[in-house]
């Protein structure tokens, strides 16, 4: 009798995370309605009296929206989490343990006991021929590591690329709800203005953290979902009723016969209604995999079709306008409730660049924690709340990054042609990732694999290859920005290894030490003395040089390691490794100290204390 009670906390904790994640996860996504019929009717594609090509561009958008986010990402990708976590580097990470690639210099054996990898249930016999074949290769060959590197390299830039250009383009396409209002003249002095003050409002909040403004995140998101469908419906009882009919593929196949490669160059603005589908794996952490399913497939998914079916009926009806806007989104929302839509729809897309922000500072710790990115200061903006984090360089980068974008395009079309490349560029390195688990980590058939890769492969090839034929246009900023970040990522990590590399070298041997005698040939004073050092082994070059030039030290010594694991958390009980160095009488001792590259670094006090338990604990015990 006990069971139902549980049952129906489970669902009310799955409900209420469902809920939180539509303001988290979706802020992004949801906006997409408001640039997406006009990106791909900005030059390549006219609206004419047959009504071919809206009909074609919605059922584009339709098999899109069900093929990626719901069938690849709901169903297949968010399975693949890395004890929780989701996003390329979890991806990468979870590649890295089961096919034994290490891509940290001081990796141990000892972090494979970490409860955490004991999770993932790692074997190290593949249960088929080829798989095993293939992790064996990846194992011996370094130039396979490094290029699986990069890869995720160039999907984590590319994603800091979105950063950039979603809170741009989301902020500007809300804003050109003003066009409708008032003359050409006077919008182009409105528009860039009110954008550009609406994004620095955005950024200058960022050092408070989400969690202040956090609670109206999802009634902003659903009052915006709930309003696109709403207006959906209308348009369609109220226009077209029969436009559910363009739901069938035939209408892409006559979409492209008649309007041929212009209707293909056209599939740059139409990938755009995926916008922000990256962020449902990649803020899986936050949340649980069922309460993400759920908001998208019961809320998300369905009130974007309508909304999408919503302007195309509309539009299906009008083909002559004596403005230029006519296929934007404001132009389908009826007149008296245009200006509520209008400030609703600027709130909904600050929420969505929110998150893509704070999604771009997770992921920039991510990388630093696994020695790909520069230390750089990283604030804990709630104690309470796990993962809210604030970047000051990057926060006001990206500002002036985004700022920079919007003076410079002043327009949709050309941020839709940046903002599509990168998105798409995510997603294929997701699918070559994935492919590669299924493979290394689910221990699957390869050509189950191969069909993952060929069948979403082909289609995010075919939007990429679009998106890629606007190099000039716009798309040529998310690839500067991805090769500006691959090189201080790479560079970085490259010289992370050689760091390491020379200490290793030049570290003391033991030898020396023992030569010196308990004492050291130095006066031991009362005390504890720590010395920091990236080795896991041996005695640092820096101590010979305290030996030889101070005349006394502490009475124990310390060499504490500090270092990040390919695990997005360590537990309390696990993070602290102590051993000793050399005999008892020496009072040498080192510790390791590890951690996931999700987890918070404790301040100053508390971690003493916890390293000092633990010594004190090895001390008592060995």
């Amino acid at each position: 009798m006990d069971f139902g009670p549980n049952k129906r906390e489970s669902w009310k904790n799955v409900l209420t995370l469902a809920y939180q994640s539509l303001g988290v996860v979706y802020g992004d996504l949801s906006t997409s309605p408001l640039y997406v019929y006009k990106s791909a009717f900005a030059e390549d594609i006219h609206h004419s009296e047959t009504n071919e090509e809206i009909y074609g561009v919605l059922s584009f958008v339709f098999w899109t929206l069900t093929l990626m986010p719901l069938l690849k990402y709901v169903f297949i990708v968010l399975k693949a989490d890395d004890n929780g976590e989701g996003g390329t580097f979890a991806l990468y990470s979870l590649l890295c343990r089961h096919a034994r690639l290490c891509s940290l210099p001081n990796c141990q054996l000892a972090d494979e006991e970490l409860s955490e990898y004991q999770k993932d249930g790692i074997s190290s016999i593949s249960k088929s021929f080829l798989g095993s074949s293939l992790k064996s290769t990846l194992e011996k060959h370094k130039l396979l590591q490094r290029l699986l590197l990069v890869l995720a390299l160039i999907g984590t830039c590319m994603v800091i690329g979105d950063g950039v250009l979603t809170p741009a383009i989301s902020v500007f396409s809300a804003v050109s709800g003003f066009e409708l209002s008032m003359s050409k003249e006077q919008h182009r002095y409105v528009e860039v203005p009110a954008a550009c003050a609406i994004l620095v409002f955005l950024f200058a909040l960022q050092h408070y953290g989400t969690n202040r403004v956090g609670f109206l995140f999802a009634p902003v998101v659903i009052t915006w979902l709930l309003c696109i469908s709403a207006i959906g419906i209308y348009n369609i009882c109220e226009w077209n009723p029969h436009v559910y009919q363009a739901l069938s593929p035939y209408y892409m196949y006559k979409f492209l016969k008649k309007t041929q490669k212009k209707g293909w160059m056209s599939l740059g603005g139409i990938l755009l209604c995926i916008t922000g589908s990256e962020a449902m794996f990649a803020d899986l952490g936050h949340f649980s995999q069922l309460s993400i399913k759920v908001a998208f497939t019961f809320v998300v998914y369905p009130s974007l079709i309508l909304a999408y079916m919503g302007q195309a009926a509309y539009l299906s009806k009008h083909h002559i306008n004596e403005t230029d806007y006519r296929i934007g989104f404001y132009v389908s929302v009826p007149e008296k409730i245009r200006w509520p839509v209008l400030v609703i729809a600027i709130l909904a897309a600050v929420v969505g660049s929110q998150s893509i922000i704070t999604g771009t500072f997770s992921i920039i710790k991510q990388c630093s924690a696994l020695g790909c990115f520069p230390k750089i200061k990283i604030i804990h903006t709630s104690s309470k709340i796990h993962g809210q984090i604030y970047i000051p360089q990057i926060n006001w980068t990206l500002m002036l990054l985004c700022l920079a974008v919007t003076i410079g395009f002043r327009d949709t079309k050309r941020m839709g042609n940046a903002s599509g490349l990168a998105v798409i560029t995510v997603m294929l390195v997701t699918t070559c990732l994935m492919s590669l688990v299924i493979v290394l980590c689910w221990h699957k058939s390869v050509l189950l694999a191969v069909f993952f890769l060929f069948f979403f492969g082909s289609i995010e090839a075919l939007y990429f290859s679009a998106s890629l034929m606007k190099f000039l246009e716009g798309a040529w900023v998310p690839i500067a920005l991805a090769l500006i970040f691959s090189v201080i990522m790479y560079v970085w990590h490259y010289g992370t290894l050689k760091k390491y590399e020379f200490d290793v070298q030049n570290k003391v041997s033991i030898n020396w030490l023992l030569a010196l005698g308990p004492t050291l040939g130095i006066v031991r004073v009362r005390g504890i003395g720590l010395i920091h050092t990236e080795l896991v082994s041996g005695i640092p070059a820096i101590f010979s040089h305290f030996v030889t030039n101070l005349l006394a030290f502490h009475q124990v010594v310390v060499f504490l390691c500090i270092k990040s694991v390919p695990v997005p958390h360590v537990s309390p009980g696990e993070r602290f490794l102590v051993g000793r160095v050399g005999p008892k009488g020496y009072r040498l001792y080192r510790c390791i100290a590890r951690y996931g590259y999700r987890d918070i670094h404790k301040d100053d006090i508390e971690f003493e204390k916890d390293l000092t338990c633990s010594i004190a604990e090895f001390i008592r015990w060995w």
